[in-house]
């Protein structure tokens, strides 16, 4: 394998080893092709020196010389790039992380360096992109079946953790993310995951997720779920929607039940309290005309008491004044009413009880 592959003798996104190859754990041990590097190391030696050419012994340490730098140099010495964190064990259990940068080490098999990229934001696809209809299909907690699709966002938080506590980081990351969205989505009914429920499962799913990796001790941070889609399957989705419009129907016709009631109640108690307020003026009306009444007759009474033939003629007199008092009358005078035919004005009659109507 060419030294250049290497990446400074250390291991990357998983791999390791030294310059002589990938491991214990990166596969077989491998050397160098050292005819092919003496020759390379020739050939840029001879563009240096002028003419070309130069005494056989020279060439030769001057080739031996830059084999041992490059030996020295990918054999103590690996680089951590920004976005990485080198994690060195020696002889295969933790001895130190190393920062972005060049760092010292000792050659394999003593010390191997792997360089996991914790500033790499990783994305894993749930529910579509693989081909697995089944996947997708989750039964709700309304034993309805919903086809979910999701992606997950995530990063490395711990190295060590991530390096050495699970084998399979991205299967591990997928299974567990389909379980706990099967879970969430069990304990849930359809109508809220395809409408405004969806946040809600999202921010449960990815709080869920995170306490399962942290009991694993997987190292790893969930920074986002996002629920790509949400639907019933193609098979029942017309008859989906026309319940979805049935419900719509139910809650508008609710509605206007509702708004009418709060019309027409309001009113009811209004009338109810103007037949109360009209009963109770009523009542005040009657009760003080009794009373009234009930004064004037015992002041007459006081008065008949004190002149007996005197109140009973004023009282005569008062009585034939409001009988008498609307009365259309005729006096005829005992004598000079002689020879007069008394007759029934029926046409007055007539007309006043016309006018009366």
């Amino acid at each position: 394998m060419p030294w250049n592959n290497q990446s400074g003798g250390g291991r990357r996104g998983g791999g390791g080893g030294g310059p002589w190859g990938q491991g214990p754990s990166g596969g077989p041990h491998q050397q160098p092709d050292l005819e092919e590097l003496l020759k390379r190391s020739q050939d840029r030696l001879k563009q240096v020196i002028p003419g070309g050419t130069g005494p056989p012994g020279l060439l030769i340490l001057l080739l031996m010389l830059g084999g041992a730098v490059l030996v020295a140099y990918f054999a103590f010495f690996f680089i951590v790039r920004v976005d990485e964190i080198g994690v060195v064990t020696r002889f295969g259990k933790i001895d130190r992380e190393r920062s972005p940068g060049i760092h010292w080490r000792l050659p394999y098999p003593i010390e191997e360096v792997r360089l996991p990229k914790v500033t790499t934001q990783n994305i894993t696809e749930i529910g579509f992109g693989r081909g697995v209809p089944a996947e997708s299909l989750m039964l709700t907690g309304d034993e309805n079946i919903v086809v979910v699709g999701f992606v997950v966002r995530w990063r490395i938080k711990d190295a060590k953790k991530y390096l050495f506590n699970i084998q399979k980081p991205q299967e591990t990351v997928r299974e567990v993310a389909e379980s706990v969205m099967r879970e969430v989505v069990g304990q849930s009914n359809i109508k809220p995951l395809i409408t405004e429920g969806r946040l809600k499962a999202e921010a449960a799913v990815q709080k869920l997720m995170q306490e399962v990796l942290d009991y694993y001790g997987a190292g790893i941070a969930i920074e986002q779920v996002t629920m790509q889609k949400s639907e019933p399957p193609a098979q029942v989705i017309d008859a989906f929607r026309d319940v979805q419009a049935a419900e719509a129907d139910k809650e508008k016709y609710q509605n206007e039940a509702f708004a009418y009631a709060g019309k027409i109640v309001p009113e009811a108690r209004g009338e109810g309290e103007r037949i109360l307020l009209a009963a109770k003026g009523y009542q005040q009306q009657a009760v003080a005309e009794a009373v009234g009444q009930t004064a004037r007759f015992l002041k007459v009474l006081e008065e008949y008491k004190k002149a007996p033939d005197v109140t009973r003629k004023r009282l005569y007199l008062e009585t034939m004044e409001r009988v008498l008092g609307s009365a259309e009358k005729i006096i005829l005078d005992g004598k000079g009413g002689q020879g007069v035919i008394p007759f029934l004005p029926l046409d007055q009659l007539q007309k006043r009880k016309e006018g009366g109507n």
